[in-house]
């Protein structure tokens, strides 16, 4: 079975040799790609550092290596301590747990620095100023979206090869319903299940009337573990 997937390279080829190992054959998609902001870094003192993605580690080379860590999972935590971090603390791999982790750990009044994206959501920021903390916003990197979806990927989903999907997040899942449709494809996304990482991401999915399955938890393990029923 052929299993569309849209994330970033080079999460899609690490996803797809995940896939290979369960028996599936990826179709890479990338709807998105990972690119450098030009926005400096925020000119404040901060006493800890907030990083929710691999995709930060290029911006982790120009901060203080000294600062506390958190990370919102593992992966996340193995990139920020290959850039040379030792004090990491690691979440459960959400931005809820993220933001219960650094109310624990740390006093209120503190200042925190988030290494994000672009386009990210309200959390953990909401949350931890509402605790008291003052959070920095670093957006140092961002997802551009691509103009098309691979050829190889509109002819799979033009002649029905593709047999599930998985979804990453709200915006890339968004993006996928837009390309799709402006390929001339819209109904095919109604031609096979759309795995996705929490409810939310499911949300573009749901509008377009597909049929969406939610992991258990916001982790890839869970994601792929939906993959189970579809055998």
């Amino acid at each position: 079975m052929r299993i569309l997937v849209t994330r970033s390279a080079p999460d899609a080829e690490r996803t797809a040799e995940r896939l290979a190992a369960l028996g599936f054959e990826a179709c890479q998609a990338p709807v998105t790609r990972i690119v450098p902001t030009s926005d400096p870094a925020p000119d404040a003192p901060y006493d800890a550092l907030i990083v929710t993605s691999a995709h930060a580690a290029d911006a982790l080379t120009a901060l203080d290596r000294q600062k506390p860590v958190f990370a919102v999972g593992e992966r996340t935590a193995e990139m920020v301590r290959a850039k040379g971090f030792a004090r990491v603390t690691v979440a459960d791999g959400d931005a809820v747990s993220l933001s219960r982790l650094i109310r624990a750990n740390l006093p209120p009044g503190l200042a925190l620095l988030h290494v994000t994206a672009r386009h990210h959501k309200e959390e953990p920021a909401a949350s931890l100023r509402g605790a008291g903390f003052t959070v920095l916003q670093w957006e140092a990197y961002e997802a551009k979206a691509v103009g098309a979806l691979p050829d190889a990927a509109v002819e799979a989903l033009r002649t029905g090869q593709i047999g599930a999907a998985l979804h990453y997040s709200r915006r890339s899942a968004d993006l996928v319903v837009r390309l799709v449709r402006e390929a001339g494809l819209a109904s095919t996304l109604r031609a096979f299940p759309h795995l996705c990482l929490s409810a939310d991401v499911a949300v573009p999915l749901n509008a377009a009337g597909a049929e969406v399955r939610a992991a258990e938890d916001p982790s890839e393990d869970a994601l792929l573990k939906c993959l189970d029923s579809l055998r």
